[in-house]
């Protein structure tokens, strides 16, 4: 199978699951349902699903247990866009080429919309999963919820918002990032290990992989915000430059930033080594993040 087929699968079979996780508009409440389903189906690339059943398929892990983590980890990232979006954050219109939550419904329906889908995500992985030990799927838990809090993604959200304005090294900037970007896609690739027979030393590997991939997201994702279109992009383009927000591109400029993600495209590669072939979804991977236009 070929990559484009496989990740083809994974987004296919990620959209039936998070289909079924979602509550259906039909009960009460209505609209917030109405809304959270809005906001998670029919778009995204899932490239953090992506990774998970990447990191998985290492280990031998079951395609059906994959999904479980999977919607847990894009509920999460959904939520986490939901909020972005709002006024009192990036206060932007446009995501994946619709209006936003709270343009489409209001604010306080947005708001409570990122909470369920915070929760709705614990709910998903905290069922039973067949094949995985009760300890792991607590590990499991930990994982995301460290993730996802003050010292993963909503932490480097807080400093992105205090960073507005300021003039940061590229190191103060990679600490930002590793916490509002990274914590959620390194979640996703060590989520889909545990599903498998993954053991210490080969987590110490996809963790180090996991932490490249989640730096090279953003900087593609800074370089795209300073050179692609809205149209193409699906929300709005040279926002970060607008709201004078420290950037790899602003601070390094284009060129070296390209040259950035480069060289972390290669550090993610050689983490990989040791898994040999099995590892090759993984690797093209890294190469689909470096190649995406959108």
């Amino acid at each position: 199978m070929n990559f484009p087929t496989w990740m083809a699968g994974v987004q296919q079979r990620t959209e039936a699951a998070l289909e079924t996780t979602l509550p259906s508009s039909e009960l009460a409440p209505g609209r917030l349902h109405d809304a959270m389903r809005y906001s998670v189906l029919g778009g995204g690339k899932r490239v953090r699903p992506l990774l998970c059943h990447a990191a998985g398929a290492v280990f031998g892990a079951d395609s059906s247990v994959l999904d479980v983590p999977s919607v847990a980890v894009e509920l999460i990232h959904a939520y986490s866009l939901v909020h972005d979006d709002l006024p009192c954050m990036d206060d932007d219109v446009l995501r994946r080429g619709k209006p936003t939550c709270h343009v489409e419904f209001d604010e306080a329906t947005a708001l409570l919309v990122g909470d369920a889908l915070q929760t709705q995500a614990f709910n998903a992985l905290s069922k039973h999963l067949p094949g995985i030990a009760p300890a792991r799927q607590l590990d499991m838990l930990n994982l995301l919820a460290t993730a996802s809090g003050s010292r993963g993604m909503a932490g480097g959200q807080a400093i992105d918002l205090a960073a507005v304005g300021q003039q940061l090294t590229v190191g103060e900037l990679e600490f930002m990032h590793i916490h509002k970007t990274g914590a959620l896609i390194r979640a996703a690739v060590l989520l889909g290990a545990h599903c498998g027979e993954a053991l210490p030393e080969a987590m110490e590997h996809l963790g180090r992989y996991a932490n490249r991939i989640g730096l090279l997201f953003q900087v593609v994702d800074d370089i795209l915000d300073a050179e692609a279109s809205t149209a193409t992009l699906g929300k709005t383009a040279g926002k970060d430059a607008a709201a004078n927000k420290p950037t790899y591109v602003s601070i390094l400029g284009a060129r070296e930033a390209k040259a950035m993600s480069a060289k972390l495209r290669q550090d993610a590669h050689d983490a990989l080594e040791p898994f040999g072939e099995s590892a090759l979804r993984l690797h093209e991977l890294a190469d689909f993040i470096v190649a995406r236009t959108f």
